[in-house]
């Protein structure tokens, strides 16, 4: 399984961005995907997650309303639409497969990860 992050990128507070990851490698209809992120100095947390197949999604607390994980089946990639972003959401953002289609917020569920892409919200 390879997994390619991008879009990330500079925006000002109340600004969107939109990430994608590129997976490939396999069919990934048994697999769920995750968003993490990891600002400096902080630990890799859960972002937001989606099972493959029925499309069934997860969200942090912090981000609910705000970020919503989607994928797209023909291009097999997985986006992140993320609006009214804050300074706070400034991270290292990084998407994760996990081929037990769980629902996990653990990271240590996810056992294929992308290299990350940056997302810096200036205030």
């Amino acid at each position: 399984v390879q997994l390619q992050a991008y879009g990330g990128g500079l925006v000002q507070a109340g600004g969107s961005l939109r990430l994608s990851c590129a997976a490939s490698g396999r069919t990934f209809d048994n697999y769920a995907m995750g968003w993490f992120r990891q600002a400096p100095g902080k630990v890799r947390e859960f972002v937001a997650a989606i099972i493959w197949k029925d499309g069934n999604t997860d969200y942090a607390d912090s981000v609910k309303g705000r970020f919503t994980i989607s994928r797209d089946n023909v291009k097999n990639t997985v986006a992140l639409q993320m609006n009214s972003l804050k300074p706070e959401d400034t991270a290292v953002y990084y998407c994760a497969a996990n081929r037990w289609a769980v629902l996990s917020t653990s990271r240590v569920s996810y056992e294929s990860w992308g290299q990350g892409t940056l997302v810096t919200v200036s205030s």
